[in-house]
């Protein structure tokens, strides 16, 4: 049986949320499990890439058969935001589609059109915050690299588009056809750890309170230092229970587990600029290999070598 997937693309998306995915359908029909695939855009013709190549011959949204939708992502979905375009045809397709799935900021589109209310949901670890802000009523799971929840599939960004529609191909066929799929295609059928690891944990606006504004700038200048509760109050001249509140406010989070993201993210450059982790640890603040390796468990769901052999260069080691 072949199924059929529509691609739903438009001017300035991300040429790999629309290849990655489709190299992987394409495989499988190679493997013998056959997928018509689709490009559809708003108005049809030709949409141009954020790179700059062109998609020749789109269709215009129609009555062709369907059975997944992807919504495939730009930056400037969660930016301005999907425009009233595209929402149109997405809600269209997604009308007739068994199986509905997005890439990278794609999950806006979805999201605009009240589809992800009370389910849970993934996008770009640099716009899950955006999206949980903008969209309070969706449970955003920054860490994962695709969820879903009953007919709906997201994923992270970009190439996380590979991981979603491997599982789209696992769902239909099993788990043999997907993992023949990547192997042919040299990536993991699940990778290892989560969005987390790719991120910057840190990348969130100064906070607005200037009280807490000088403490934060003062953990970031220094890690290392003493950065635990009582001193932290007694630095700002407040009660603990007043700091915590602060931190609750303004940045969501409690102020240890704020000074040990700190700690982490300076950890993960040391090991990337070339440290032991033994130094890592040290110079982070995280006092000790166990303290670090903990840390790394909990947040990035790896170890320190692993993430240092991952990321610090493209050279095998």
């Amino acid at each position: 049986m072949t199924r059929h997937v529509v691609f739903l693309v438009f001017d300035g998306v991300t040429l790999l949320d629309v290849s990655g995915p489709l190299e992987v359908f394409h495989q499988a029909g190679r493997l013998g499990h056959p997928y018509a695939t689709r490009l559809v855009s708003p108005r049809g013709g030709t949409v141009t890439a954020s790179n700059g190549v062109a998609l020749a011959s789109t269709a215009a949204p129609g009555t062709d058969p369907l059975d997944t939708l992807v919504v495939t992502g730009a930056d400037h979905l969660a930016g301005p935001g999907p425009d009233d375009e595209l929402l149109n045809a997405t809600a269209d397709l997604a009308g007739r589609a068994r199986r509905i799935a997005s890439v990278c900021t794609g999950a806006f589109a979805l999201a605009a059109l009240g589809l992800l209310d009370d389910r849970r949901a993934t996008t770009h670890w640099r716009h899950a915050p955006a999206l949980a802000r903008r969209h309070p009523r969706v449970r955003v799971e920054p860490d994962a690299l695709h969820v879903r929840d009953g007919r709906f599939h997201t994923s992270a960004g970009i190439s996380a588009g590979i991981d979603l529609a491997l599982a789209l191909v696992e769902d239909d066929h099993g788990a043999d056809t997907a993992r023949a799929i990547a192997r042919e295609l040299v990536v993991f059928m699940q990778r290892p750890g989560g969005q987390s690891q790719f991120s910057t944990a840190l990348a969130h606006p100064p906070a607005r309170n200037h009280l807490l504004r000088a403490l934060t700038d003062a953990v970031l200048a220094d890690p290392a230092a003493d950065h635990s509760l009582p001193a932290m109050a007694a630095t700002a001249a407040v009660s603990t229970r007043h700091l915590t509140r602060l931190f609750q406010a303004e940045l969501r989070t409690t102020p240890a587990r704020w000074v040990e993201r700190v700690r982490l993210d300076r950890a993960q450059q040391l090991l990337l600029d070339g440290h032991s982790v033994t130094a890592a640890a040290r110079l982070s603040g995280l006092s000790s290999d166990e303290t670090l390796r903990r840390a790394f468990a909990r947040h990035l769901d790896t170890t320190p070598s692993e993430f240092r052999d991952r990321f610090a260069t493209t050279r095998g080691t």
